[in-house]
């Protein structure tokens, strides 16, 4: 997409912040209960690409809507919706400017959340969230009475497009979170890896890249290791230390490590986490590693964030993030002997624990 190029000039004018008292209880709600205004907005503007034809100098509505082929009187209410919740500054002379935010809608940005906008406002999500009531009244998802459909058949049969945003988010976050963990984690005395639903292997790539006598395992379902990440495959520059598994890890582990590492799979119904964490303990040998990796409801700096997801999960599958001690109490029931747990970032935390002698 072309970007809108405007002269530079020595010290554009932004408007600075305007210190405001804090709304009151009732005009707080009514922001709250608008959030889905909000949301409509950030999609909005990363379907368009605005974010994309924003250059870094300011540019008008007007010059930005030739770029993204919209109107400018629209275009501009838009940005100056997102501007009040610093997505795009606007400028004395009414001209729009990036802001730390604003760029995370860009697709090529290292940190970009474009795709996980657009896959927390896909359309089947309007669909269900105004169900929530339901779901809390019965403990189940509501999606299959909405759609006809299980989640996941729905979105691959009937929801194309959104299984692409989906995958693409989903690609997109685990990248960025594998750095964190790879900083994170201290692999003294590990030689073998094991990420066990680790998706597309991006934690396991990041891992073998940083530790170059570190030789892993990437396991997860057949349609999911099909599309591992290609450092991991055959011809990558990672494959001779990298093994691919295909299985389900509910049903049985074939993989002996001397780390296992299981990141964002543990928010299924209760069953299927004991049979997971059954699974790993029994693999692994008596002083091995045990990384368990969540979002947590709790205790965590990113609650709005989380309690979110945790809600979507609800409506969408009938899942469950954890708290803190709902996820120490599956560990122990499983057997794992529990030490630190640590944040990962603002919205994972890594809960050590180790196979018992």
């Amino acid at each position: 997409m072309t970007t809108v190029s405007t002269p530079p000039t020595p010290n554009p004018t932004i408007t600075p912040v305007q210190a405001v008292p804090v709304p009151q209880p009732a005009m707080r709600l009514r922001e709250i209960v608008f959030g889905a205004a909000r949301a409509a907005a950030v999609r909005a503007a990363a379907r368009l690409g605005v974010a994309d034809a924003l250059g870094e100098t300011p540019a008008t509505a007007a010059e930005l809507a030739a770029v993204v082929k919209t109107e400018p009187v629209p275009l501009q209410r838009l940005l100056r919706a997102l501007t009040c919740y610093g997505i795009f500054t606007e400028t004395a002379d009414g001209a729009f400017a990036h802001t730390d935010m604003s760029r995370l809608l860009r697709e090529n940005d290292p940190n970009s959340l474009r795709y996980i906008s657009l896959w927390c406002t896909e359309p089947w999500t309007w669909d269900v969230w105004p169900r929530l009531d339901d779901a809390v009244r019965t403990g189940r998802n509501v999606f299959e009475d909405v759609h006809g459909k299980e989640f996941f058949d729905y979105l691959h049969q009937d929801a194309h497009e959104s299984a692409q945003v989906f995958n693409r988010a989903m690609t997109t976050s685990s990248m960025q979170s594998a750095q964190d963990v790879a900083a994170l984690l201290d692999l003294t005395g590990v030689s073998v890896v094991a990420d066990i639903g680790g998706g597309q292997g991006h934690v396991l790539a990041s891992l073998l890249e940083k530790h170059p006598s570190l030789s892993g395992t990437l396991m997860d379902l057949p349609g999911v290791v099909a599309r591992a990440d290609e450092r991991l495959r055959d011809g990558g520059p990672l494959a001779d230390r990298a093994d691919i598994v295909a299985g389900d890890c509910r049903e049985g582990i074939p993989v002996a490590a001397d780390l296992y590492i299981i990141k964002n799979i543990l928010e299924w119904d209760d069953d299927s986490t004991r049979r997971a964490l059954r699974s790993v303990v029994a693999a692994a040998r008596p002083g091995a590693r045990v990384v368990v990796i969540e979002n947590l409801v709790d205790d965590t700096p990113s609650m709005r964030f989380t309690t979110a997801m945790d809600l979507l999960l609800l409506l969408n599958v009938g899942g469950a993030k954890h708290t803190r001690q709902s996820l120490v109490d599956r560990l122990s029931e499983a057997g794992l002997l529990i030490g630190e747990v640590r944040p990962v970032n603002p919205y994972l935390h890594a809960f050590e624990c180790v196979i018992p002698g």
